[in-house]
């Protein structure tokens, strides 16, 4: 398996990482978050990235996408991940674009796709649960028939971006019972939707998510996404694509707190000698150069897997290995680089702050490494 870019997604990686240099400095993260600002993002960069064509990377032409691949998606993110950039790309187009794209009609993905492609719609996936930890099958809310359709009610939590979503896919159980993998059913609902309330909700690392309250909403046919009672097969698949997706987001992340500490040890003067060149410091930092390129190469697997098209097993393995990879090397870089900016790196001033506390969240998300690990174990039947 080849594990380096082409020119072409060399020169994308350069496009991008210029982008986000000059328009997501982290100093814009922090005005954000202080200014309680009502979206979390900037609508504006979400649109001019659509121009660039970045948020149809992953769509045919058909639907308003350039129809290139997972790994031209993993440059972008990982350069998304260096400047913490919190504009929507993993709940739009890996959570919900990704649902649409392998489980929607022709109409749905005409109608949303192109406009998600276009940078002028915002999706959201409501699959989390009140108790269902990292489980996608444990759903409890329910759709019941109702005439030539269904009845939704109940509650959905941890929804990423829920709180500006023009459109929401919701799982809801049609048979069975909470734990089974059948019988879960997936609906493409509109936000403005009677019975359907969404209440905003922040993360510690100044991310959005939503708490989404189903009361006896109806949905029809056409709200459908995918064969009713085949929704769970579908989720899996969706979770586990975003799962490869985030861990690239990941190692940008640690990249980007790699790059502030080597550049603080090089410049940071300490009983008249520059830190970087204390023995000790060295080895903290060599240590976090591995873990960084061991997570790229595990990133990078699980990337190049979904661009052979390999079958759901061998996904759902390369997501489980990058996810552990990625959880324990970004929580340990976190860690490592605020230590090592001693007093200033523990003042909410500093920016380092911001990727550990990313770190924490991107640890949990999808499930964290000893859930990863457990579920790699499964399905190699250990």
């Amino acid at each position: 398996m080849d594990l380096v870019l082409s020119e072409e997604q060399e020169l994308l990686q350069r496009t991008a990482r210029d982008f986000v240099a000059g328009h997501t400095p982290l100093k814009r993260l922090r005005q954000l978050r202080d200014a309680s600002d009502p979206d979390g993002f900037s609508r504006d960069l979400w649109e001019e990235m659509g121009q660039l064509g970045w948020t149809g990377l992953l769509f045919p032409e058909d639907f308003g996408g350039s129809g290139l691949g997972y790994l031209d998606l993993m440059v972008l993110m990982e350069e998304l991940g260096r400047g913490l950039a919190p504009e929507p790309m993993l709940s739009t187009v890996l959570l919900g674009g990704n649902a649409l794209l392998l489980g929607g009609s022709e109409v749905q993905k005409q109608e949303h796709l192109s406009q998600v492609a276009a940078g002028k719609r915002l999706l959201a996936l409501a699959f989390q649960e009140a108790g269902s930890r990292y489980d996608v099958h444990r759903v409890e809310t329910r759709a019941e028939k109702s005439g030539t359709g269904w009845k939704l009610s109940g509650e959905k939590i941890q929804v990423l971006d829920g709180h500006v979503a023009d459109l929401l896919i919701v799982s809801a159980r049609t048979s069975g019972g909470a734990n089974d993998d059948q019988g879960i059913t997936l609906f493409a609902l509109r936000a403005d939707t009677p019975g359907l309330t969404v209440t905003r909700q922040s993360r510690v690392d100044s991310r959005n998510v939503a708490l989404v309250r189903l009361d006896g909403v109806q949905a029809s046919a056409d709200n459908l996404v995918g064969r009713p009672d085949t929704g769970g097969e579908l989720l899996r698949r969706v979770v586990d694509r975003a799962t490869i997706g985030l861990c690239a987001e990941m190692l940008g992340g640690m990249l980007g707190a790699f790059d502030l500490t080597t550049d603080y040890l090089k410049t940071r003067v300490q009983f008249g000698t520059v830190i970087g060149t204390f023995q000790a410091l060295k080895h903290r930092a060599a240590k976090m150069y591995v873990e960084t390129e061991l997570a790229r190469s595990a990133v990078m697997h699980g990337h190049r897997v979904l661009d052979e098209g390999r079958s759901d097993e061998a996904i759902a393995r390369a997501a489980c290995i990058a996810k552990a990879r990625c959880s324990d090397a970004f929580v340990l870089i976190g860690n490592e680089a605020v230590q090592m900016h001693g007093g200033i790196g523990m003042t909410d001033e500093h920016d380092i702050g911001f990727f550990l506390k990313r770190a924490r969240v991107a640890e949990i998300t999808f499930g964290d490494s000893a859930y990863q690990r457990e579920r790699l174990a499964r399905l190699d039947a250990y």
